[in-house]
């Protein structure tokens, strides 16, 4: 091996490493949006706990947590929302899963040049959604009315 060639294995490792480094920073990001919307859900009405979400980052797990974590804060903020009074729709449910399903279908060769694109659009709908309704969650509950 040449200079020139440590040289772009060396800026490729680099690369590679910053490219690494963006997406488990993106990654964080979205757990944290995922964890504040549950933390925004009374106790009572969670189907989950916040710290759950982090089990997302681990490796293979994550496969299949993803479904649960999904619909788990759905069930969370639904049940919130009717508590509330505050419309949250079906809490994310429907575009969660089919972020899920299409992230799935990503490791599958020729289905991955459709499904890879299309779970990235997914997942970004879902993100903003859940910060939405994290959003709407944010505003205290109102008190209850006294009984006469």
């Amino acid at each position: 091996m040449n200079a020139h060639s440590n040289v772009l294995l060396a800026s490729l490792g680099a690369a590679s490493l910053v490219i690494a480094a963006i997406g488990i920073a993106v990654a964080v990001m979205f757990l944290l949006a995922l964890q504040k919307c549950l933390k925004r859900v009374s106790p009572a009405n969670r189907t989950m706990e916040p710290g759950m979400v982090w089990l997302n980052l681990v490796p293979l797990l994550n496969l299949g947590w993803i479904f649960y974590t999904v619909i788990k804060i759905a069930e969370s903020v639904v049940k919130e929302g009717q508590a509330r009074a505050i419309d949250v729709a079906d809490g994310g449910k429907t575009i969660g899963l089919v972020y899920c399903i299409l992230m799935i279908c990503g490791v599958i060769p020729l289905v991955n040049m459709l499904a890879g694109p299309a779970a990235l659009i997914c997942w970004i709908i879902y993100w903003v959604k859940i910060a939405g309704i994290s959003g709407k969650l944010a505003v205290p509950a109102a008190p209850a009315a006294p009984v006469a």
